[in-house]
């Protein structure tokens, strides 16, 4: 019999493994599509997009919340100023939206997709989840790392769109300094 989980998807490559490893698990899997870190509006929309095409091809339920405002975003951001504090209050206000839209909703079980990338603050995010654990909502971890190369290849099979930053204005800042540098030092 399956249970019911909510799969917090970053994105549409990364939800693939852990949707597929999920059902495989047991688990009746609704995505939930909650990123207002994304920056900007136009790379939000192109995740959105593509969360809701892998939703399609996997025949997956999709709640979309379109929390999107830059300004609220940078405000709760900017407390949280080096980078290790911000990627883990970033990674965790999701986990804990998607817990608590889990509960909200009735599932017993949530998890997060942000668990499949080898960027992410994993051990961090592990026992986060775990902590954000109730009685009536419950973390499901799988390292889905061991994934990542298989579910790079079927995001290129259905031509998902393949972001190359976690999507925060921060992270596209710090991609594009190194690029600046590189050019100053020729």
């Amino acid at each position: 019999m399956a249970r019911d989980l909510l799969l917090h998807l970053c994105c549409g490559p990364c939800a693939v493994m852990p949707a597929l490893r999920l059902r495989e698990a047991g688990y009746n899997i609704t995505g939930y599509f909650r990123n207002p870190n994304i920056q900007p509006l136009a790379e939000y929309l192109r995740r959105r997009e593509a969360a809701i095409e892998c939703a399609k091809r996997l025949d997956m339920e999709l709640i979309i919340d379109d929390e999107w405002d830059l300004v609220a975003w940078l405000r709760r951001q900017l407390p949280a100023a080096n980078a290790h504090n911000r990627c883990l209050w970033c990674c965790a206000s999701r986990v804990e939206a998607a817990r608590d839209k889990a509960l909200s909703l009735g599932i017993p079980y949530f998890s997060t997709s942000l668990l499949y990338s080898p960027y992410q603050p994993h051990d961090w995010l592990a026992s986060s989840g775990r902590e954000l654990s109730t009685s009536s909502t419950v973390f499901v971890y799988e390292d889905f790392r061991v994934y990542f190369r298989e579910g790079i290849e079927i995001s290129k099979e259905w031509s998902l769109y393949r972001q190359p930053y976690c999507g925060c204005v921060f992270s596209e800042n710090e991609r594009y300094a190194k690029k600046l540098a590189r050019l100053k030092n020729n």
